[in-house]
């Protein structure tokens, strides 16, 4: 199994930002492989949730770990069958500990996502 989580740049916590994150970190349960993928939504003008989403998707991740979602990178992330899990703090390894431990809930609230918001970076 494959998870990705968002994270910052200092590769030990997690983004609050989903399609924003810096770098996201795959890691292979099965191999303990971990790779640091670059976001190459991060500086998007726009759609930088539903890119993300779709880079998750090319790399056969089975789930994302992250603190929250936009309902378009969700649909994205969804219609592949990859589950969203919430993170509730913001250490990258206890995240993995508690998803390895089936301690983590799936992701309920979705929202709107910051492109009907005014949000830029």
């Amino acid at each position: 199994m494959k998870i990705i989580i968002p994270v910052n740049e200092d590769k030990g916590t997690v983004c609050v930002s989903f399609g924003r994150t810096p770098l996201f970190l795959m890691v292979d349960l099965e191999t303990k492989e971990r790779e640091f993928i670059v976001n190459p939504a991060a500086d998007a003008a726009g759609g930088a949730g539903t890119k993300a989403a779709q880079l998750i998707v090319d790399k056969k991740a089975d789930a994302v770990l992250t603190p929250r979602c936009g309902q378009n990178a969700a649909i994205v992330l969804d219609a592949a069958e990859i589950k969203i899990y919430k993170t509730t703090s913001e250490d990258v390894e206890k995240e993995i500990e508690k998803f390895n431990q089936g301690k983590l809930e799936i992701l309920s609230e979705i929202h709107e996502g910051f492109h009907n918001h005014g949000f830029s970076k």
